[in-house]
């Protein structure tokens, strides 16, 4: 925790130092020209963005889902946690983003504490994604099936903290249609969507995932019936993706926004059991279907925001003997404002 209040420290003071250097330097102009290419726009779609800063604070809801599964036996276990708060705050100059979602955990119920990192970079041409999440201590056992027991559902809800996940992502994606077409009104609200559009949207991504299952916490009932290929212990994979997919932005009203995107992808795994590398003749095998969701509904008046969003990953491992698949998503209620103009937009009085 004291790391990453560091981090975020440090991150804060290299954007003021930014922001202090482009203010220095003949009025920003020089700097504007710098990324001219990578930020044109039609002011007839997309409103120029007047401020360097955007400040957000959140209450955010996670769900997620696990499914472990044997295609030799048919067992399955799925595993959710109870819907959880998270308290958000986000920071943004210009093209450069952070945000960081946290709970504090509750010490009388032992609940682990969730934490989300996530800086990015956010021009109107394309778009880069650094991403943290760490969960887990606190699922759920919903469903099962597979096992041997005169009543199938004695274990349903039963409190398993056996399961642990942590993940790390970098995405790159590139807009198509940027001129019309803006995710920033939709996600980061530092512009405004003046007539509805939409673009294709292109994606590569990398992602590292460490899953942690310690199956002896389960029940004595299923740890005698449980298919040995589920006793994995820790499974880490590396996830190399492309996706194509596409975002649209419909203006309600001068100052209402909503807006869809759906980006499906082919990914590639490269995974260890247990310390183990993975092998297989056959690299097809590695190949999986991955996908992400956003939506969200936006008021913005151009210096204060409001509105909620909702993004969904899915993630699926598949083997010949094995499949584990996990889902998160989460629905952010937010407010913030844009401050600190531009000196170009400034009016002396």
């Amino acid at each position: 925790m004291k790391r990453l209040v560091r981090i975020i420290f440090f991150l804060c003071l290299l954007l003021l130092g930014m922001q202090a250097q482009a203010e220095n330097n003949n009025s920003g102009v020089q700097e504007e020209r710098k990324f001219k290419l990578i930020n044109k726009i039609d002011t007839t779609y997309i409103a120029p963005n007047h401020y360097n800063w955007v400040f957000r604070v959140e209450q955010s809801t996670w769900y997620e889902h696990f499914k472990l599964g044997s295609h030799a036996s048919d067992q399955h276990l799925n595993f959710r946690p109870d819907l959880s708060p998270k308290v958000g705050l986000y920071l943004g100059w210009r093209w450069i983003f952070l945000g960081y979602n946290f709970n504090l955990g509750d010490k009388k119920k032992n609940e682990p504490k969730k934490n989300e990192l996530s800086p990015n970079f956010y021009a109107n041409k394309f778009g880069v994604d650094l991403y943290y999440r760490k969960t887990g201590g606190d699922m759920k056992l919903r469903s099962y099936k597979g096992f041997d027991m005169p009543n199938n559902s004695a274990f349903e809800d039963m409190r398993f903290d056996g399961l642990k996940n942590q993940l790390f992502s970098a995405n790159a994606s590139w807009i198509f249609n940027h001129k019309r077409y803006s995710q920033q009104a939709s996600y980061r609200h530092n512009t405004i969507q003046l007539q509805s559009a939409g673009s294709f949207i292109a994606n590569i991504s990398y992602t590292y995932q460490k899953i942690s299952f310690d199956h002896e916490k389960l029940p004595v009932e299923m740890k005698g019936q449980l298919d040995p290929k589920m006793k994995f212990g820790q499974l880490r994979y590396k996830n190399y993706s492309v996706g194509f997919g596409y975002g649209h932005n419909w203006v309600l009203s001068k100052t209402w926004l909503a807006s869809v995107s759906l980006l499906p992808s082919l990914s590639y795994k490269d995974s260890s059991i247990g310390g183990y590398e993975l092998t297989d003749g056959n690299w097809t095998k590695n190949l999986n279907f991955d996908f992400i969701t956003r939506a969200s509904v936006v008021y913005n008046n151009g210096k204060h925001f409001a509105g909620a969003m909702l993004v969904f990953n899915g993630y699926n491992y598949r083997r010949s003997d094995l499949g584990v698949s996990n889902s998160f998503g989460t629905l952010r209620i937010y407010t913030g404002m844009n401050f600190w103009k531009k000196k170009k937009y400034r009016t002396n009085h």
